[in-house]
């Protein structure tokens, strides 16, 4: 029912456009585990819906994405040096935190790309990958031999394991192809989420770009969700589950274009789904319960803080905070608002910290669930 790749050492310049044969994923695993998928999103989405101040708390979990995401690419960087790097918004960010903050500013651009738009382009996916890599390019050069090599340390490090489609004019059309699939709901009647396992697994084979391919694809994986109501903003932490599972997903992937097997494929994509749905659910009210719960106290204990629920809203909206976001918020005074976090290290809210001659106030609590 699907042709698959006959030769992985040469461009897939035959695989197949959409549609696919509908007898592929209409079987009753696929089914069941779909039911699953969109009860642990809807759960998620419920409760999004009513997080007070969305935009600060959302904040963190896409920072949280962004480094995870980065991560499956091999881009690492610690906590300590994205979450300084994020407080700072400095040139002088290593390397691997400027990816992984390029990673956040793409998230959100194509978000309110797609508000404005309400579908997806080429232009669309253009502008993630540009954000991402920070480059002018656009499509593959006819002249780039890209290869997708076996990664590790193993015998088989190294091996060429799948070569894409070669040539921008046949890239552009695979592209455009995937474009009508996503966005035309009537022609391609498809439930949204066996369509974004299918459209993951064409994007990447596709592989449009020099670099970032996978980055993007996370990315448009979240929006699609987003553009089709499934969620309200791009708050699934879907790259947790790729890197706890990496092994899985590179074979299941290979096994759509060595075996023809879309089964195991589309499973593994309504599992992550399922799976970061419920865990993003539970970090959100960990952080809601958090903050609650320290508001509470301030309001109890400690009555010579003014303003505390913007402070606490504040300080919730990133792990390391300055003095600087205080003033910059029009908060407080230097004096006060340095006054204030000091009271809060005091009370062990805050963990002061002095990075390279900076003070910076760490939200323990929240650190300590995104770390979870």
């Amino acid at each position: 029912m699907y042709k698959i790749n006959p030769d992985r050492n040469s461009p897939w310049n035959l695989l197949p456009d959409f549609p696919i044969d509908e007898d592929i994923f209409r079987t009753t695993g696929i089914f069941e585990k779909l039911g699953n998928a969109k009860a642990a999103l809807a759960r998620l989405q419920g409760r999004s819906v009513v997080i007070p101040n969305q935009g600060l708390l959302i904040n963190t979990i896409s920072l949280q994405e962004a480094k995870a995401s980065s991560e499956i690419e091999n881009i690492f960087t610690t906590d300590d040096e994205l979450y300084k790097a994020y407080s700072e918004n400095s040139e002088k960010t290593n390397k691997a935190s400027k990816e992984v903050l390029r990673y956040r500013e793409a998230l959100w651009k194509g978000h309110y790309y797609l508000k404005e738009e309400n579908k997806f382009s080429l232009a669309y996916f253009v502008k993630i990958y540009q954000e991402i890599i920070q480059t002018n390019d656009d499509i593959r050069l006819d002249f780039n031999n890209t290869t997708i090599k076996q990664g590790g340390t193993g015998p088989n490090s190294g091996k060429v394991i799948y070569t894409p489609p070669k040539g921008v004019s046949l890239i552009k059309n695979k592209l455009n192809n995937l474009i009508e699939f996503i966005n035309d709901d009537e022609k391609y009647k498809i439930d949204p989420l066996i369509k974004l396992a299918i459209a993951h697994f064409q994007f990447e084979a596709i592989h449009p770009f020099r670099d970032g391919n996978g980055r993007t694809c996370r990315i448009f994986n979240i929006h699609l969700l987003t553009n089709k109501g499934l969620l309200d903003l791009p708050i699934l932490f879907l790259s947790k589950y790729i890197i706890e599972n990496k092994d899985d997903y590179y074979n299941a992937l290979m096994g759509v274009s060595q075996r023809g097997d879309w089964k195991s494929w589309i499973m593994y994509i309504l599992d992550s789904i399922e799976q970061t749905s419920n865990d993003t659910y539970n970090k959100i009210n960990e952080i809601v319960s958090a903050k609650e719960a320290i508001l509470d106290y301030l309001k109890s204990e400690v009555k010579t803080i003014k303003k505390g629920e913007e402070l606490v809203n504040l300080i919730f909206s990133q792990p390391l905070i300055k003095v600087k976001h205080l003033q910059n918020e029009k908060l407080y005074s230097e004096k006060t608002a340095r006054e204030y976090l000091n009271k809060l290290a005091d009370l062990t809210i805050l963990d002061k910290k002095v990075i390279e001659g900076h003070h910076y106030y760490l939200n323990k609590e929240l650190y300590r669930i995104l770390q979870s």
